[in-house]
């Protein structure tokens, strides 16, 4: 199921209608040559629009899009994804492509996970893993002397266009891009995702990435195995007390898109393993309770899942996990969830290819014995006081998550 691009833009004017125009003729082409034709005046307009920061302009032509044509609204987002990450420079008599990737470490932890600065040590060491094990031979990269946490990226396209064209300037130059140390805070999760970003050049048509160079598959899982390997012990120097797992190195969007999918796992395991210890009781003595969360005000279409743990027989909810959902997953849901509650039994014996699926098997994985999974929709409910999410009990009733008043008290929050 498509997403909505958040937007506060109300009007729209002749650029952002001409966008939606464009993304609708794409759609409605029949060649290539067609296509590719309304793809360059899509690019070209967007490329405009990014380099004047006029992201409310695609907002709205984004926002329309979306309730005007599910195709639509994907060609306009993937065009201005690709619009923002990638580009074409001209240097010294030759032009390049350039290309924004970041690495993805997913990191958890009882304490606090570090961001910021890079030390220079470790920036070089992590430039020269990169260089050995996932770039083309041939290509040049400027990696960014941070260590990102989500809320110190790019906010939207204009922003992305803009780190883009800088570190691929830096790329062509050799140099290392400065930035601000003093970066937004983030919020303190017992699970978070961290970033290495950079940018990656090559003479056009040349590959960027190390498994361009050969046609055999499994190229890309020896890059991200060497990556691993070698890459590892950097990066948990400057993560200390967290577990850590790498993921591939490759396009910006894709890559956070990945970091986003592959973090919730660990925010429940991260989420059992700090109850447990903090409260010095075993997994059996926990239950969750599961409830599926949307914006549509039908009720029809599930936006994520917010998993409540309380202990086992008790009413108040501890602790809370929201689990998003991206792309078709909700889709994917609807055999097993509509299974799962017309009798919770069949649980442990349905497909479990779904998120909720996914969930129900993290928490058999991690002990969790005591699962109530609520069958109807809730509302995108928040703390009026707060912000905070609320999150279902067993009786369905929508509360603050709290830990008891004699817990000892913690730096992290859940997911």
């Amino acid at each position: 199921m498509r997403r909505p691009f958040k937007s506060n833009a109300q009007k729209r004017s002749v650029d952002s209608q001409r966008l939606t125009t464009l993304a609708q003729a794409v759609v409605q082409s029949s060649s290539r040559l067609e296509e590719r034709n309304w793809e360059q005046q899509l690019d070209t307009l967007l490329r405009r629009l990014m380099k004047n920061d006029h992201q409310d302009i695609i907002d709205a032509a984004l926002d329309h899009a979306f309730k005007l044509e599910s195709n639509a609204y994907d060609t306009l987002m993937e065009s201005a994804e690709a619009v923002s990450e990638s580009c074409q420079i001209e240097y010294e008599s030759t032009r390049y492509d350039a290309l924004l990737i970041a690495a993805p470490i997913l990191a958890w932890t009882r304490f606090s996970i570090a961001s910021g600065p890079l030390p220079i040590e470790a920036h070089a060491t992590l430039s020269a893993q990169l260089y050995a094990h996932v770039l083309a031979a041939n290509a040049k990269m400027a990696m960014a002397p941070m260590l990102f946490s989500i809320d110190q990226l790019p906010r939207n396209h204009a922003e992305t266009f803009a780190l883009t064209q800088r570190l691929a300037q830096a790329a062509l130059k050799g140099a290392i891009a400065k930035f601000d140390a003093h970066q937004p805070e983030t919020a303190p999760f017992l699970a978070d995702t961290r970033y290495l970003v950079a940018a990656v050049v090559a003479v056009t048509g040349e590959p960027l990435f190390r498994w361009q160079e050969s046609p055999e598959s499994g190229e890309r899982d020896l890059a991200l195995a060497q990556w691993n390997a070698q890459a590892l012990a950097s990066i948990t120097r400057l993560l200390p007390g967290c577990g850590v797992e790498l993921l591939l190195p490759e396009a910006y969007f894709a890559a956070c898109r990945e970091g986003d999918r592959n973090i919730r796992p660990a925010s429940i395991r991260a989420a059992v393993h700090y109850l447990t210890n903090t409260l010095n009781v075993e997994p059996a003595a926990l239950q969750a309770i599961i409830g599926g969360f949307g914006e549509d005000e039908g009720g029809g279409r599930v936006d994520e899942y917010r998993i409540s743990f309380a202990l086992a027989n008790a009413q108040d909810v501890i602790y809370g996990v929201v689990w998003p959902l991206y792309g078709p997953e909700d889709e994917d849901d609807l055999p097993y969830e509509a299974a799962v509650s017309a009798d919770p039994s069949l649980a442990a014996g349905t497909e479990r290819r779904s998120p909720l699926g996914e969930i129900f098997s993290l928490l058999e994985e991690c002990g969790v014995p005591h699962v109530k999974h609520h069958a109807e929709h809730f509302p995108m409910d928040f703390c009026d006081d707060c912000g905070a999410p609320l999150f279902p009990d067993i009786d369905a009733e929508l509360v603050h998550a709290e830990m008891p008043e004699d817990a000892p008290t913690s730096s992290g929050h859940l997911h």
